[in-house]
């Protein structure tokens, strides 16, 4: 069955999440960008709360691809015992030194997820790369968070290639963006491991708006 991951902002939001069927409990910002990343007062009350029931996962934050930056700012996170961490990949013209750096860390077992972006384009080695320097998954998100979604970026056949090949390495695999319960059914066609939602499950789905839980339980029980 596909998970549901739903991106919270506090213990109170934590609580609707896990009261109307969340899976993944996932820490961000939305006032801070696409994967704007909360205080680390604020990440560890709700990894306290949760305490185990479900995977805890958090952002880094917007942050360009440098090694230094991005290995201070992952550390930072498992230090506040986040299950798994999520880094953007956004746009720069090598990523190899970032994934280098980071090897060093899903050696100990540290787990990583790469968040990739609808709009950006990636080379076709990427994918390969990721799984070479020990990710658990991948992530299709959207930047700009104006309303597109993952469908209107990607064609169907594009949707299925691009699933198949991070399936195929064994890899987890994750769909968000702007995404809704009317999504849903679409989505799933790609078999992915979990969906995410923010916006969808928001008052009047504007993400920087307080959860639904009705909403969320309409998303959980047509998974």
């Amino acid at each position: 069955m596909t998970q549901l991951l739903i991106s919270v902002t506090s213990i109170e939001e934590a609580q609707i999440a896990l009261e109307n069927g969340a899976d993944i409990i996932d820490l961000k910002d939305p006032a801070a960008g696409a994967l704007g990343a909360l205080p680390l007062s604020k990440i560890q009350a709700v990894v306290d709360y949760v305490n185990g029931i479900k995977l805890v996962s958090a952002t880094i934050g917007d942050l360009p691809m440098q090694p230094d930056l991005i290995l201070q700012q992952v550390i930072a996170l498992v230090n506040a015992k986040v299950d798994i961490v999520k880094i953007g990949f956004f746009e720069t013209d090598d990523y190899q030194p970032c994934l280098d750096v980071l090897l060093s860390l899903t050696q100990k077992g540290i787990k990583l997820i790469a968040v990739l972006f609808a709009e950006h384009t990636y080379s076709t080695s990427l994918i390969d790369d990721i799984k070479n320097a020990g990710f658990i998954g991948v992530m299709l998100d959207t930047a700009k968070k104006n309303g597109s979604t993952l469908l209107d970026y990607y064609s169907e056949a594009q949707r299925m290639s691009f699933s198949q090949r991070i399936l195929a390495l064994g890899l987890s695999y994750g769909l968000a963006g702007s995404l809704r319960l009317e999504h849903v059914a679409t989505v799933q066609k790609m078999h992915p491991t979990y969906i995410g939602f923010r916006g969808g499950v928001c008052a009047e789905n504007r993400r920087q708006l307080s959860l639904n839980g009705a909403k969320i339980k309409e998303i959980r029980n047509v998974l």
